[in-house]
Protein backbone atom coordinates (compact mmCIF):
# COMPACT_ATOMS: atom_id res chain seq x y z
CA UNK A 1 0.00 0.00 0.00
CA UNK A 2 1.33 3.37 -0.64
CA UNK A 3 2.19 6.05 2.19
CA UNK A 4 0.63 9.30 2.22
CA UNK A 5 3.32 12.10 2.07
CA UNK A 6 3.45 14.39 4.16
CA UNK A 7 5.70 17.51 4.07
CA UNK A 8 6.05 19.20 8.20
CA UNK A 9 7.44 22.84 7.87
CA UNK A 10 8.60 23.42 11.73
CA UNK A 11 8.39 26.83 13.21
CA UNK A 12 11.05 28.57 15.56
CA UNK A 13 9.20 26.83 18.73
CA UNK A 14 9.64 23.21 17.47
CA UNK A 15 13.92 24.60 17.93
CA UNK A 16 14.61 26.89 20.00
CA UNK A 17 16.36 30.03 20.30
CA UNK A 18 19.79 29.08 21.10
CA UNK A 19 22.26 26.07 21.54
CA UNK A 20 20.51 24.51 25.33
CA UNK A 21 16.87 25.26 23.98
CA UNK A 22 17.34 23.96 20.42
CA UNK A 23 18.90 20.21 22.18
CA UNK A 24 15.79 19.77 24.39
CA UNK A 25 13.03 21.21 22.12
CA UNK A 26 14.05 18.85 19.45
CA UNK A 27 13.34 16.14 21.99
CA UNK A 28 9.76 17.31 22.26
CA UNK A 29 9.79 17.68 18.40
CA UNK A 30 10.99 14.37 17.49
CA UNK A 31 8.34 12.38 19.95
CA UNK A 32 5.40 14.27 17.64
CA UNK A 33 7.26 13.42 15.13
CA UNK A 34 7.80 9.76 15.59
CA UNK A 35 4.11 9.69 16.14
CA UNK A 36 3.72 10.71 12.81
CA UNK A 37 5.49 8.17 11.35
CA UNK A 38 3.82 5.26 13.48
CA UNK A 39 0.36 6.34 11.74
CA UNK A 40 2.12 4.86 8.73
CA UNK A 41 3.10 8.19 6.70
CA UNK A 42 5.86 8.86 4.71
CA UNK A 43 7.49 12.44 6.82
CA UNK A 44 9.48 14.69 5.10
CA UNK A 45 10.30 17.57 7.40
CA UNK A 46 11.34 21.76 6.85
CA UNK A 47 12.68 24.04 9.47
CA UNK A 48 13.06 27.64 9.92
CA UNK A 49 16.82 28.98 11.15
CA UNK A 50 16.13 32.71 11.54
CA UNK A 51 18.04 32.74 15.30
CA UNK A 52 20.50 30.55 14.62
CA UNK A 53 21.36 32.04 10.95
CA UNK A 54 21.60 35.04 12.63
CA UNK A 55 23.87 34.21 15.25
CA UNK A 56 26.17 32.41 13.00
CA UNK A 57 26.23 35.05 10.79
CA UNK A 58 27.44 37.53 13.68
CA UNK A 59 29.97 34.94 14.87
CA UNK A 60 31.37 34.95 11.64
CA UNK A 61 31.65 38.85 10.90
CA UNK A 62 33.01 39.31 14.37
CA UNK A 63 35.91 36.63 13.26
CA UNK A 64 36.38 37.85 10.18
CA UNK A 65 36.51 41.56 11.61
CA UNK A 66 38.94 40.39 14.23
CA UNK A 67 41.17 39.00 11.95
CA UNK A 68 41.08 41.03 9.18
CA UNK A 69 39.69 39.09 6.89
CA UNK A 70 36.72 38.82 4.36
CA UNK A 71 33.39 37.94 5.47
CA UNK A 72 31.70 34.92 5.06
CA UNK A 73 28.63 35.15 2.67
CA UNK A 74 24.98 34.40 4.01
CA UNK A 75 24.54 31.55 1.82
CA UNK A 76 27.49 30.04 3.76
CA UNK A 77 25.86 31.04 7.17
CA UNK A 78 22.45 29.28 6.12
CA UNK A 79 24.38 26.01 4.73
CA UNK A 80 25.82 25.84 8.14
CA UNK A 81 22.47 26.53 9.89
CA UNK A 82 21.21 23.44 8.14
CA UNK A 83 24.31 20.83 9.10
CA UNK A 84 24.29 22.55 12.66
CA UNK A 85 20.09 22.21 13.13
CA UNK A 86 19.70 18.95 11.27
CA UNK A 87 22.18 17.29 12.68
CA UNK A 88 20.37 17.54 16.00
CA UNK A 89 17.07 17.27 14.63
CA UNK A 90 17.95 13.73 13.03
CA UNK A 91 19.70 12.43 16.42
CA UNK A 92 16.96 13.38 18.05
CA UNK A 93 13.95 11.49 15.92
CA UNK A 94 17.12 8.48 15.75
CA UNK A 95 17.01 8.39 19.17
CA UNK A 96 12.95 8.60 20.07
CA UNK A 97 12.96 5.83 17.19
CA UNK A 98 15.30 3.71 19.20
CA UNK A 99 13.71 3.88 22.57
CA UNK A 100 10.20 2.68 20.06
CA UNK A 101 11.44 -0.24 18.97
CA UNK A 102 11.67 1.40 15.60
CA UNK A 103 14.32 0.59 13.02
CA UNK A 104 13.28 3.40 10.76
CA UNK A 105 16.40 5.52 8.76
CA UNK A 106 16.62 9.03 9.02
CA UNK A 107 18.64 11.49 6.36
CA UNK A 108 19.41 14.90 6.71
CA UNK A 109 20.26 16.61 2.81
CA UNK A 110 21.71 19.87 3.08
CA UNK A 111 19.80 21.72 0.22
CA UNK A 112 20.42 24.28 -2.61
CA UNK A 113 17.43 26.16 -3.77
CA UNK A 114 17.94 28.31 -6.80
CA UNK A 115 16.67 31.98 -6.88
CA UNK A 116 15.87 34.48 -9.91
CA UNK A 117 19.12 36.86 -9.74
CA UNK A 118 16.52 39.45 -10.62
CA UNK A 119 14.28 39.02 -7.99
CA UNK A 120 12.52 42.08 -7.09
CA UNK A 121 12.82 41.26 -3.47
CA UNK A 122 16.80 41.60 -3.54
CA UNK A 123 15.83 45.31 -3.92
CA UNK A 124 13.36 45.28 -0.96
CA UNK A 125 14.92 43.60 1.98
CA UNK A 126 12.34 42.06 4.86
CA UNK A 127 13.26 38.92 6.14
CA UNK A 128 13.97 38.90 9.69
CA UNK A 129 17.08 36.93 10.98
CA UNK A 130 19.30 37.04 13.99
CA UNK A 131 18.32 38.03 17.68
CA UNK A 132 16.21 40.99 18.86
CA UNK A 133 17.71 44.23 19.26
CA UNK A 134 16.85 47.35 21.11
CA UNK A 135 15.89 50.26 18.96
CA UNK A 136 19.33 52.11 19.93
CA UNK A 137 20.95 48.82 18.65
CA UNK A 138 19.19 48.89 15.36
CA UNK A 139 20.20 52.60 14.93
CA UNK A 140 23.80 51.75 15.16
CA UNK A 141 23.57 48.83 12.75
CA UNK A 142 21.35 50.85 10.16
CA UNK A 143 24.15 53.67 10.29
CA UNK A 144 26.37 50.60 9.15
CA UNK A 145 24.18 50.43 6.20
CA UNK A 146 22.16 46.96 7.61
CA UNK A 147 18.55 47.24 7.27
CA UNK A 148 16.58 46.41 10.40
CA UNK A 149 12.49 46.80 11.40
CA UNK A 150 10.53 45.89 14.37
CA UNK A 151 9.12 42.97 14.43
CA UNK A 152 5.52 42.13 15.88
CA UNK A 153 6.11 44.17 19.08
CA UNK A 154 8.77 42.02 20.17
CA UNK A 155 11.97 44.22 19.18
CA UNK A 156 14.31 45.18 15.98
CA UNK A 157 15.92 42.40 14.42
CA UNK A 158 18.29 42.74 10.89
CA UNK A 159 16.70 42.23 7.55
CA UNK A 160 17.40 40.60 4.25
CA UNK A 161 16.38 39.71 0.98
CA UNK A 162 13.65 37.24 0.32
CA UNK A 163 13.92 35.51 -2.78
CA UNK A 164 10.58 33.48 -3.58
CA UNK A 165 12.29 29.09 -4.37
CA UNK A 166 12.16 28.30 -8.19
CA UNK A 167 13.84 25.11 -8.18
CA UNK A 168 15.26 22.67 -5.36
CA UNK A 169 18.72 21.44 -6.61
CA UNK A 170 18.88 17.98 -4.24
CA UNK A 171 15.25 17.53 -5.27
CA UNK A 172 15.96 13.65 -6.86
CA UNK A 173 17.84 12.74 -3.93
CA UNK A 174 15.40 13.78 -1.60
CA UNK A 175 13.18 11.94 -3.63
CA UNK A 176 15.26 8.66 -3.75
CA UNK A 177 15.45 8.78 -0.06
CA UNK A 178 11.92 9.54 0.83
CA UNK A 179 10.41 6.55 -1.43
CA UNK A 180 13.53 4.42 0.13
CA UNK A 181 11.41 4.95 3.34
CA UNK A 182 13.58 7.39 5.08
CA UNK A 183 12.72 10.37 7.41
CA UNK A 184 14.31 13.47 5.32
CA UNK A 185 15.28 16.20 6.86
CA UNK A 186 15.81 19.01 4.13
CA UNK A 187 15.31 22.88 2.99
CA UNK A 188 16.59 23.98 6.14
CA UNK A 189 16.07 27.93 6.32
CA UNK A 190 14.47 27.57 3.23
CA UNK A 191 17.56 26.10 1.62
CA UNK A 192 21.03 27.83 0.88
CA UNK A 193 20.23 30.18 -1.60
CA UNK A 194 22.04 30.17 -4.99
CA UNK A 195 21.67 31.65 -8.79
CA UNK A 196 23.44 30.04 -12.13
CA UNK A 197 26.19 31.87 -12.87
CA UNK A 198 28.35 30.67 -16.17
CA UNK A 199 27.13 27.29 -15.15
CA UNK A 200 28.00 27.22 -12.01
CA UNK A 201 25.81 27.25 -8.61
CA UNK A 202 26.77 30.53 -6.64
CA UNK A 203 25.63 31.57 -2.98
CA UNK A 204 23.22 34.75 -2.98
CA UNK A 205 23.04 37.00 0.08
CA UNK A 206 19.45 36.35 0.84
CA UNK A 207 17.44 34.24 3.13
CA UNK A 208 14.77 31.99 1.33
CA UNK A 209 11.05 31.08 3.35
CA UNK A 210 10.77 28.22 4.43
CA UNK A 211 7.48 28.08 4.32
CA UNK A 212 7.83 28.84 0.43
CA UNK A 213 10.19 26.23 -0.02
CA UNK A 214 8.17 23.68 1.92
CA UNK A 215 5.33 24.89 -0.53
CA UNK A 216 7.30 23.76 -3.43
CA UNK A 217 9.26 21.13 -1.85
CA UNK A 218 5.62 19.34 -1.34
CA UNK A 219 4.36 20.43 -4.65
CA UNK A 220 7.55 18.45 -6.16
CA UNK A 221 7.32 14.74 -4.44
CA UNK A 222 3.44 15.13 -4.78
CA UNK A 223 2.60 15.21 -1.23
CA UNK A 224 -0.96 14.88 -0.06
CA UNK A 225 -0.59 17.23 2.47
CA UNK A 226 1.95 20.29 3.80
CA UNK A 227 1.58 20.54 7.92
CA UNK A 228 2.63 24.07 8.53
CA UNK A 229 3.36 24.80 12.50
CA UNK A 230 3.53 27.61 14.47
CA UNK A 231 2.65 29.11 17.75
CA UNK A 232 -0.84 29.14 17.69
CA UNK A 233 -3.35 26.19 17.16
CA UNK A 234 -5.87 27.43 14.35
CA UNK A 235 -5.56 31.20 12.05
CA UNK A 236 -7.44 34.03 12.71
CA UNK A 237 -9.12 36.87 11.02
CA UNK A 238 -9.16 40.24 12.70
CA UNK A 239 -6.57 38.90 15.41
CA UNK A 240 -6.13 40.33 18.52
CA UNK A 241 -9.50 42.76 18.17
CA UNK A 242 -12.59 42.13 20.23
CA UNK A 243 -14.32 40.38 17.40
CA UNK A 244 -11.27 37.96 16.73
CA UNK A 245 -12.43 34.73 14.79
CA UNK A 246 -10.85 31.26 14.72
CA UNK A 247 -10.89 29.62 11.85
CA UNK A 248 -11.16 25.44 10.96
CA UNK A 249 -10.74 25.81 6.94
CA UNK A 250 -10.61 28.26 4.42
CA UNK A 251 -10.92 27.93 0.84
CA UNK A 252 -8.17 29.20 -1.32
CA UNK A 253 -10.55 31.77 -2.60
CA UNK A 254 -11.41 33.01 1.02
CA UNK A 255 -7.73 32.93 2.23
CA UNK A 256 -6.95 35.01 -1.20
CA UNK A 257 -9.90 37.44 -0.15
CA UNK A 258 -8.52 37.98 3.87
CA UNK A 259 -5.12 38.58 2.03
CA UNK A 260 -6.28 41.18 0.25
CA UNK A 261 -7.68 42.98 3.04
CA UNK A 262 -4.78 42.72 5.01
CA UNK A 263 -6.11 40.10 7.58
CA UNK A 264 -2.34 38.51 8.00
CA UNK A 265 0.98 40.37 9.33
CA UNK A 266 3.45 40.10 6.80
CA UNK A 267 5.96 39.42 9.05
CA UNK A 268 4.04 36.69 10.55
CA UNK A 269 0.98 34.71 9.76
CA UNK A 270 0.57 35.65 5.56
CA UNK A 271 3.71 33.97 4.10
CA UNK A 272 2.10 30.58 5.49
CA UNK A 273 -1.17 31.62 4.65
CA UNK A 274 0.59 32.18 0.76
CA UNK A 275 2.73 29.35 1.20
CA UNK A 276 -0.90 27.22 2.21
CA UNK A 277 -2.81 28.61 -1.02
CA UNK A 278 0.05 27.80 -3.34
CA UNK A 279 0.05 23.94 -2.42
CA UNK A 280 -3.78 23.98 -1.94
CA UNK A 281 -4.45 25.07 -5.28
CA UNK A 282 -1.61 23.17 -7.14
CA UNK A 283 -3.54 20.00 -7.61
CA UNK A 284 -6.58 18.44 -6.98
CA UNK A 285 -6.92 17.00 -3.37
CA UNK A 286 -4.06 18.54 -1.91
CA UNK A 287 -4.46 20.42 1.65
CA UNK A 288 -2.47 22.71 4.09
CA UNK A 289 -2.86 22.47 7.97
CA UNK A 290 -1.93 25.52 10.03
CA UNK A 291 -1.44 24.64 13.48
CA UNK A 292 0.74 24.30 16.86
CA UNK A 293 3.15 21.38 16.83
CA UNK A 294 1.36 19.70 19.70
CA UNK A 295 -1.62 19.45 17.71
CA UNK A 296 -0.19 18.10 14.33
CA UNK A 297 -1.45 14.43 14.55
CA UNK A 298 -4.93 15.63 15.86
CA UNK A 299 -4.99 19.18 12.59
CA UNK A 300 -4.02 16.00 9.95
CA UNK A 301 -7.43 13.73 11.38
CA UNK A 302 -9.38 16.89 11.29
CA UNK A 303 -9.97 18.03 14.64
CA UNK A 304 -8.12 21.08 14.97
CA UNK A 305 -5.95 23.53 13.60
CA UNK A 306 -7.05 25.27 10.34
CA UNK A 307 -7.20 23.32 6.44
CA UNK A 308 -6.27 25.45 3.61
CA UNK A 309 -8.40 23.29 0.68
CA UNK A 310 -9.85 24.18 -3.19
Amino acid sequence: MKKRKIVIALGGNALGKNVEEQQEAVEHTAKVIVDLEQQGYDLIITHGNGPQVGMIQSAMNEYAAAHSEAEVPLSTSVAMSQGYIGFDLQNAIKDELYLRGIDHKVSTIISQVEVDPEDPAFYHPTKPIGRFMTREEAIKKEAKGIPCVEDSGRGYRQVVASPKPKRIRELQTIRTLVNAGHIVVTCGGGGIPVVQKDGKLVGVNAVIDKDSASSLLAQKLDAEYLVILTAVEKVAIHFGKPDQQWLSELTVEEAKKYMAEGEFPAGSMLPKIEAAVQFAESKKGRKTLITQLEKAAEGIEGRTGTVIHV
